[in-house]
């Protein structure tokens, strides 16, 4: 193919995904779900069937689909790492790597025993092994943060009982444990007899945790102090700097026998929760390049599937009793189990814990390898995973939000105005909050001036934009109908009471009940206040 037609049908694949993200959106279903779909659309049985044997629906083989994989894996990891602040993970570290580990572990190991009885049932599609059905489960064994966030930010839900970070915890810190049974098992499924043994099964766990662990740690430390002394005259260098730490992390710490994707996630925890130039920059470069590669992922997916395989009446039951198994029996049992020392979560905490098992890019680039690998019914692996992340994303990822209301585990997220008319980023040490709201005839009522307009405590008007124009205001500058405010509040809760106060004054019919509550808890914090004074 040319390259100017394959640049063109990349650019409308990843046009396509990007505008489905909307209808997600508004449906409250998965973007990548619909990203997998756009992928179909266009693979071998779907709009690449107009194409010959070297068109669109065939040009990815199986090393490139891998290459690809590994290498979106690497940017997601490390962009979580980069995004988990040590302040909110540190309450729920021992449940979040219990999770991460040994449930990983329980879950491989139920689902795998069951998916060994199931396939016994269906002895026409094929006769596995234990260790066939232990590689299977473990590729589906790891949880996509990702995916779970992306929902419940969507539909605006948080979590109660410090639910979140343990969830980002445990989705981040589970897919190397996940990566390490995967490939400990293609090894031993096409290893010789009497290569390999359970000793030397748990000594190559080890060492590949242990090394993973301390070259992220080491290699973080050393980026940021190089970092730190390096003064580029292009400030626009310092993400592609991290981005290049992030990819010597993972190639360094393969040649060095350690597990690279927690290299490149404690790397990424490291780097992230120091200080250095353009950090808010760089978290965003990376939230875009997160979105870009698991965008990659789904399409690459879509294309390499072919329903006509997929969807044989047997296949398609053995995917749809896995999935069952995987959603009602180990990933509940394996929660159940693992917070058995943690008293302090409930029965409701648990079952969300349970319910956000939801599958994403991972076992895709895992169920790619064992193709890569050539293992026993690498084709069959490739169709049950891509089956029970599709069951995944439908059933659990549709509901995640509905499932947190009825367990009643969602909490209001704070609801600060966006910034759309100005384009201003503070430093993340720096505590206040920067939002804007427009100009009402109601906040003219006692004088046109800003000094007689009221704000919240510790709020500061910094600009005004009238139009298409900018100006610093002082407190004799009279405002107009219309006009643009950026005001800095000096921390996130004023900067709440500031857009509550707008919103209300905004839509005063349709958030009537909305400002009576907020008004008697906004006179409650201040009785407080008064009674307990700040010292």
């Amino acid at each position: 193919m040319q390259v100017e037609l394959i640049l063109l049908v990349l650019s409308l694949l990843f046009f396509a995904s990007i505008f489905t993200d909307k209808i997600g959106y508004k449906f409250g279903i998965p973007a990548l779900l619909l990203f997998l779909a756009v992928g179909m659309l266009f693979g071998p049985d779907g709009i690449g069937k107009l194409f010959n044997e070297e068109g669109v629906g065939y040009m990815l083989d199986v090393d490139s689909a891998q290459a690809i994989g590994t290498i979106a894996l690497c940017i997601i990891l490390f962009s979580g790492g980069l995004d988990t602040k040590l302040s909110d993970i540190r309450p729920v570290i021992a449940p979040g790597l219990t999770l991460a580990t040994l449930g990983v572990l329980l879950t491989m190991v139920i689902t795998g025993a069951l998916i060994y009885f199931v396939f016994g049932w269906f002895k026409a599609i094929a006769s596995v092994s234990i260790p066939i059905a232990m590689l299977m489960a473990s590729t589906m064994s790891s949880t996509d943060s990702a995916s779970v966030f992306s929902i419940l930010r969507t539909n605006g839900i948080g979590l109660k009982h410090n639910l979140r970070p343990l969830l980002e915890l445990e989705s981040g810190a589970n897919d190397p444990m996940a990566y390490v049974l995967t490939t400990t098992l293609i090894g031993v499924v096409t290893a010789t007899q009497g290569d390999v043994t359970a000793l030397t099964v748990v000594q190559d766990v080890v060492v590949q945790l242990v090394m993973g662990a301390v070259m992220g740690f080491l290699f973080g430390k050393g980026v940021v102090s190089l970092m730190r002394k390096s003064q580029l005259s292009n400030e626009s260098l310092y993400p592609i700097m991290v981005l290049t730490a992030c990819i010597f992390i993972f190639s360094a710490t393969y040649y060095l026998k350690g597990n690279t994707y927690l290299a490149v996630y404690i790397g990424g925890l490291v780097i992230g929760n120091s200080k250095f130039t353009r950090k808010r920059q760089t978290r965003s470069f990376f939230d875009g390049l997160t979105w870009l590669s698991q965008l990659v992922i789904f399409l690459v997916l879509g294309l390499m599937v072919r329903p006509h395989e997929l969807f044989q009446a047997k296949v398609l039951l053995s995917g749809l009793i896995i999935s069952v198994v995987m959603m009602f029996i180990s990933r509940p049992l394996s929660v159940i189990l693992c917070m058995l020392p943690f008293k302090q979560y409930r029965l409701n905490d648990k079952l969300m814990l349970s319910w956000v098992g939801l599958k994403g890019a991972v076992p895709i680039i895992f169920a790619i390898m064992c193709k890569a690998s050539e293992v026993p019914h690498a084709n069959l692996i490739f169709n049950i995973v891509f089956l029970c992340t599709l069951l995944s994303l439908i059933i659990q990822g549709t509901s995640l939000s509905a499932m947190a209301r009825k367990l009643r585990l969602t909490t209001p997220p704070a609801q600060q105005k966006r910034l759309v008319h100005f384009d201003i980023d503070l430093p993340e040490e720096v505590a206040a909050v920067a939002t804007e709201m427009e100009v009402t005839a109601e906040m003219l009522a006692q004088g046109n001036c800003l000094k007689d307009i009221v704000f919240a405590n510790k709020s500061l008007v910094i600009m005004v934009r009238r139009g298409e124009d900018f100006f610093v205001p002082t407190g004799q500058s009279e405002l107009e109908v219309g006009d643009q405010l950026l005001v800095m509040s000096d921390s996130a809760a004023e900067a709440t009471e500031q857009y509550l106060e707008d919103s209300a004054a905004e839509e005063n019919e349709h958030w009537g009940m909305f400002l009576i509550n907020n008004t008697l808890q906004f006179a409650k914090q201040k009785w407080n206040q008064l009674i307990h004074p700040k010292k």
